[in-house]
């Protein structure tokens, strides 16, 4: 009778060891799933950040554009033209 009640020892002493194991990586998991959602928030704020500037500068262009290419700071042509 007592190696049966051995064995159902070690068969509990496994289950348990088995749930804390599954317990410690579902805590890393959840670790890591933190982490992604971090880094994921910042990648989004840094692409707002990157469109602003680049809307930004579109914006600039255009209206460079408009006052005309050729023309110089005083909005005369250059010597050479």
């Amino acid at each position: 009778m007592s190696n049966m009640n051995n064995s159902g020892d070690r068969a509990e002493d496994s289950a348990e060891e088995r749930f804390v194991d599954i317990e410690i990586k579902l805590a890393h998991q959840e670790d890591t799933v933190e982490q992604l959602n971090q880094a994921v928030y910042q990648q989004g704020r840094r692409i707002d950040q990157l469109e602003a500037m680049v809307s930004q500068l579109a914006e600039h262009i255009r209206n460079n554009a408009q006052s005309g290419p050729n023309l110089g700071a005083g909005g005369e042509k250059p010597p050479h033209y």
